[in-house]
């Protein structure tokens, strides 16, 4: 989604389709994956202003388009969702894990 509001300065981020996924890896290579969709993240973050949160952006879904705020809070609930998901599963597979590993708490706060 970040890409289609700044499609030619972020045209790199199509390289992220061609990485495989759903696959087994090693804890490393998890980690390494996490950290370069993070970058990406933040790049693509960076370069939003408040007038593209107002912009219409086609989608597979809707071709008419969404505007790019309502496409955000989409998957920020999509993303807390799954969040919720894996917690709960591991906590019925007896992972020890907390209210701290569901939500992430800033210092001083």
């Amino acid at each position: 989604m970040l890409a289609a509001v700044n499609p030619e300065r972020l045209a790199h981020f199509n390289g992220l389709r061609a990485m495989p996924v759903n696959h087994a890896c090693t804890i490393a290579e998890a980690g390494e994956r996490l950290k370069l969709y993070r970058q990406h993240i933040d790049e693509g973050f960076a370069l939003l202003s408040d007038e593209d949160l107002a912009r219409v952006v086609p989608t597979i879904f809707v071709k008419g388009g969404e505007p790019v705020l309502t496409l955000l809070l989409g998957n920020l609930e999509h993303l807390i969702n799954h969040k919720h998901q894996l917690f709960t599963y591991l906590k019925v597979m007896g992972v020890a894990v907390g209210t701290r590993d569901l939500y992430c708490f800033r210092a001083g706060s």
